[in-house]
């Protein structure tokens, strides 16, 4: 169990160096250091067996608050409550010495975490086939690639049982292979009851993995609840920033809306091949997405789309006229546009999401809609993953033939 209780960081910055000096001697002029608190008031409790994911953009305090929850840094204000073994899985570069090689500083990691040596000879092979660099074992790690460092690093903070572990975008630059091996170790570490607390830029991943999630800006936790949401805000405030005449709210039905406002979606609709709106669908089955939205200000060409997510809030299918060929042309303020996306339904059994956006052919919204309106795709078949191909299977039986001598 973690409690991150009115945790609060302030680092003091001088203009000069002598400054820091001048500041502890009596009688010398100086110029007093400003204050800039990297971290206000943040409150975050994760319980066993829970991953809570932080979101938001650099310089927003997300790794200090690791820091500061790993025991590397003391809180100004505040405190941590941490019970349990933490191991902690942070920047590329802590945590070993790179003169040493990967068999030593794994031996290493054990000691600083009060772990016996008999311990750590039993989990090392282990350890070894989850790394998985081979030869370089012996070696130093200064030799390593940032993938190897990382594959080290993160195999010896899970075998060491922890019951707390802090991972600052390390996976980050692992391959797909690896990647997948953590998620699945994740998964492994939620069914321990390990709590885990994890910093990172995919927000695809945070969505899976997490069962709650932060968004960190300006040293303050800006939005916290479901991964699906605190993602949607956090993508909602980028794109905002991008063009600072944006506005961004909330709906009534929980939707997160964002954009400058000139057009405005009105409706947006699930339809059947009969044109009948419904919320279930069956594989194979012809839908049409409706879109219908109002021009506040003249446009050239707006571009009008439509993205589909599961319910872990993970994009699963998603286009726009742009991508599709189509120009909507020139818009005159008042007037209103309807765009119809048809296609057949090659979805699994899962409940989805749907998103609509109209936006100018830059990229910058208009007016963004995220998960307007929910829909459930029923079949009887149970098929693994996200797409239902059409499969057509053919089989024979084979006879072997044996030949004489």
């Amino acid at each position: 169990m973690l409690h991150v209780q009115n945790v609060s960081k302030m680092y003091r910055l001088y203009r000069r160096p002598s400054d820091r000096i001048a500041e502890i001697l009596p009688f010398v002029k100086h110029h007093p250091p400003s204050e800039f608190w990297a971290l206000r008031d943040v409150n975050l409790t994760v319980e066993p067996g829970e991953v809570l994911g932080v979101v938001g953009p650099n310089g927003s305090g997300k790794s200090t608050l690791l820091q500061i929850v790993s025991g590397i840094l003391a809180p100004t204000r505040g405190r941590v409550i941490a019970r349990g073994r933490i191991a902690a899985l942070l920047e590329l570069g802590a945590g070993f010495n790179p003169e040493f090689t990967g068999r030593e500083n794994v031996y290493l990691n054990g000691e600083i975490l009060g772990i016996s040596r008999r311990e750590m000879e039993r989990v090392f092979p282990a350890i070894e086939r989850f790394a998985e660099i081979g030869a370089f074992m012996e070696r130093p790690v200064k030799e390593y690639s940032s993938g190897m460092y990382v594959r080290l690093a993160f195999s010896t903070a899970i075998h060491v049982d922890p019951e707390i572990l802090i991972v600052d975008e390390a996976l980050a630059v692992g391959d797909a292979i690896f990647a997948n091996r953590c998620i699945k170790k994740f998964e492994e570490l939620k069914a321990r009851n390990v709590t885990v607390l994890f910093v990172s830029h995919d927000l695809g991943l945070v969505k899976r993995l997490s069962d709650r999630a932060a968004l960190m800006l300006d040293g303050r936790v800006a939005a916290y609840g479901s991964p699906s949401e605190v993602v949607n805000r956090y993508v909602g405030l980028v794109l905002e920033r991008q063009d600072q005449g944006e506005k961004a709210e909330s709906t009534p039905g929980g939707a997160f809306r964002h954009g400058d406002g000139a057009s405005r979606i009105q409706e947006i609709d699930l339809r059947n091949f009969r044109s009948q709106s419904v919320r279930t669908i069956e594989p194979g089955e012809p839908v049409t997405i409706y879109v219908r939205a109002k021009a506040v200000k003249a446009l050239d060409s707006p571009v009008v789309g439509v993205l589909i997510r599961n319910r872990l809030g993970i994009d699963v299918f998603g286009t726009n006229t742009r991508i599709e060929g189509i120009d909507l042309g020139s818009v005159a303020p008042g007037e209103t546009f309807e765009v119809e996306f048809t296609f057949d339904c090659l979805l699994t059994r899962q409940d989805y999401t749907l998103t609509a956006a109209t936006q100018y052919t830059e990229g910058y919204s208009q007016d963004w809609l995220d998960d307007a309106l929910s829909f459930s795709v029923a079949d009887s078949r149970d098929v693994a993953g996200f797409a239902n191909f059409k499969t057509k299977v053919t089989w024979r039986k084979v006879e072997h033939e044996y030949s004489s001598r």
